[in-house]
């Protein structure tokens, strides 16, 4: 009992919710990517066509993540979220039925559409109970938590292809999905003040936040060194399983290696940053990613670890400065928050689909072209992030209490 206590005290129900509805994303996409080879094969479509399922996933939850968060600006977080997770189950099921991939891919459409309210919802409803420093241990938590959403979704679409079919990933899927309708019944609203104000106006806070520099410089920033990261999990399958010759359940277990990353990293900066500033450990996790971008073109080790261990290394960068970049992006603004949650997002998978989008082709190398990926945009990054320093935005005033520093 007092084991459970403890770990209530650590994390409580709110961030366990707020967990699993950050998670929405991965475990829709990572736990079917195991699947793609046997749709294409099962279909007797190409396997650019199948990836169209999720190009259609991601370019969904992009447009319907700029409604959603203007939504919870003006009716509370709890109705818009209601509606999404709904939609979620009913897509889930309609994936779980679907016969060729013009049905899947108005599926993956439909679940993209629900899982983007859970997105939106999340960060605006962190903002709304919490606050700098803390809001940022609050973000290193949900980090954690999430980060087992891409370590276990491939293994467990891989055990189900083993013993059942893949039409059994979705109906998973649903079941998570009621899951989460039931704490979301639950959950207390977290916005005390909804606007009065009618829904034109409050979509007009794309346009203010979009002359607020800071925020506009920090949500390209972080957005930016995504798009290898997507690359990779949109590829891995066609990777490891088309080009190296490994099967479902061998590919789940390199995809479930590299996903070890996303677990260690928040917890290490978390205990990193009670020491050193988040101005000094930033630029260095992007340092690192220019060395996995080196590591990867470089023929050192035989395949597939010569793609694995620097993937592992470049992904644990990333990973290390994602939920502080979170922190930092939505510190630049004070109103608009909803929307501005909801941008923030729009922009990471957008770029990320875009990534996506340009690995599918036909690339001769595409190690190398995913190298090149990550050593453009750790460079571009380094110098966003200082330019940022140079010119600092309207939100300036908040940075130093978003790191733990007193300010002033």
């Amino acid at each position: 009992m007092k084991s459970f206590a403890g770990l209530r005290r650590r994390f409580p129900p709110i961030i366990l919710l707020l967990s699993l509805l950050s998670a929405f994303p991965p475990l829709a996409t990572d736990m079917y990517l195991p699947a793609l080879p046997q749709l294409q094969h099962e279909w007797g479509v190409s396997f650019a066509r199948v990836n169209l399922t999720l190009v259609a996933f991601f370019i969904s939850y992009c447009c319907f993540l700029l409604i959603h968060g203007p939504l919870s600006d003006r009716f509370g977080r709890k109705p818009p979220l209601t509606v999404g997770i709904t939609v979620f189950i009913a897509a889930s099921v309609l994936c779980a039925m679907s016969v060729n991939v013009e049905t899947m891919a108005l599926g993956r459409f439909l679940q993209g559409a629900g899982s983007s309210a859970a997105s939106a919802v999340v960060f605006a409803t962190s903002k709304d109970r919490f606050s700098g420093i803390m809001r940022q241990k609050v973000f290193v938590q949900i980090g954690a938590i999430v980060a087992t959403a891409p370590l276990l979704a491939p293994m467990l679409g891989g055990w189900i292809l083993k013993f059942l079919t893949w039409h059994w990933i979705f109906v998973l899927q649903a079941g998570l999905g009621c899951l989460a309708l039931v704490g979301v019944y639950f959950m207390r609203e977290t916005l005390p003040g909804k606007s009065t104000a009618g829904l034109l106006s409050v979509f007009i806070g794309y346009a203010r936040l979009l002359t607020n520099q800071g925020y506009v410089r920090q949500l390209l920033l972080f957005s930016l060194i995504g798009m290898p990261l997507f690359a990779f999990i949109g590829g891995s399958a066609d990777l490891y399983m088309n080009i190296m010759g490994y099967s479902a359940q061998g590919y789940s277990y390199f995809f479930a290696f590299n996903s070890m990353a996303f677990i260690l990293a928040p917890l290490t900066f978390s205990r990193v940053s009670r020491h050193h500033s988040v101005r000094l450990l930033i630029p260095l996790a992007f340092c690192g990613m220019l060395m996995g971008g080196l590591a990867l073109l470089l023929p050192i080790l035989p395949l597939p670890w010569r793609l694995a261990l620097p993937m592992l290394w470049t992904t644990f960068c990333f990973s290390f400065c994602r939920p502080a970049g979170n922190n930092l992006i939505l510190e630049e603004v004070s109103t608009d928050v909803g929307s501005a949650s909801s941008l923030m997002v729009f922009f990471y998978f957008v770029v990320g689909a875009s990534g996506i989008w340009i690995f599918s082709h036909d690339w001769q190398d595409k190690q190398q072209v995913l190298a090149l990926m990550v050593l453009l945009v750790a460079t571009v990054a380094l110098f966003l992030w200082f330019l940022h320093a140079i010119l600092p935005g309207p939100g300036s005033e908040n940075r130093a209490d978003a790191q733990g520093n007193p300010k002033g």
